[in-house]
């Protein structure tokens, strides 16, 4: 199981409507195209969709995913992931408390982010599919980002948690993944790398070809 996880956190896409200068349907179909294995949509920010319209962007690309089979993750909003029947969720320190996310996401894929050793040290590995490391590099998409932990940081918590699913998050782009996968990450994760690029395949596809 571990390994399917692993495979299946090698590109991990994030995006939301506030990401996006273009449709995100199409930027999500021509990163898909590109190579990406996962997708998470993350609707947040005082610029993202609410109520009805993010509830349909959601069913929307949810949708694009299952054509293609890649797995469709929900951002935080656990009553969204259970209404459209998301593969997972994946929330923050600050965002739910992880032992509720549990209780009620059984059978979903559950992804944790930590941006400390101590918040790893504390994680319910026994409770969750896989932890998002970071951020690894400074990012300005996330207003909310806390300080970076570096490769070095990344590497550490790497030999305290064994072989468990590990995607690194933040700052990541074609030129530094591999650098990432070297310190110990089984995935990298990215937002602009792909919504700022006006080629959503090319850019999934220089992803793709930098972990080769």
């Amino acid at each position: 199981m571990k390994a399917q996880i692993k495979s299946l956190l090698k590109l991990y896409f994030i995006m939301g409507s506030q990401d996006c200068q273009r449709n995100p349907r199409d930027i999500l179909l021509e990163a898909i195209q590109g190579g990406i294995t996962c997708f998470q949509y993350r609707e947040k920010g005082p610029h993202s969709l609410k109520g009805d319209q993010k509830i349909q962007l959601a069913k929307d690309l949810q949708f694009i995913c299952q054509e293609y089979q890649i797995p469709f993750i929900v951002n935080d909003d656990v009553d969204l992931a259970l209404r459209i029947k998301a593969d997972g969720i994946h929330v923050g320190q600050d965002d739910s408390d992880i032992r509720e996310v549990v209780n009620r996401c059984s059978g979903l894929m559950i992804g944790l982010s930590i941006t400390s050793l101590e918040e790893a040290l504390s994680s319910p590995f026994d409770s969750i599919d896989y932890i998002g490391v970071g951020p690894i590099y400074q990012t300005s998409t996330k207003i909310d980002a806390k300080t970076p932990i570096g490769l070095t940081g990344l590497t550490k918590i790497r030999k305290e948690v064994h072989d468990f699913p590990i995607v690194a998050i933040g700052g990541i782009h074609s030129g530094n993944l591999k650098d990432v996968f070297e310190a110990g990450a089984d995935g990298g994760s990215f937002i602009s790398a792909i919504t700022a690029h006006p080629n959503g395949t090319h850019a999934a596809k220089q992803l793709y070809n930098a972990t080769l």
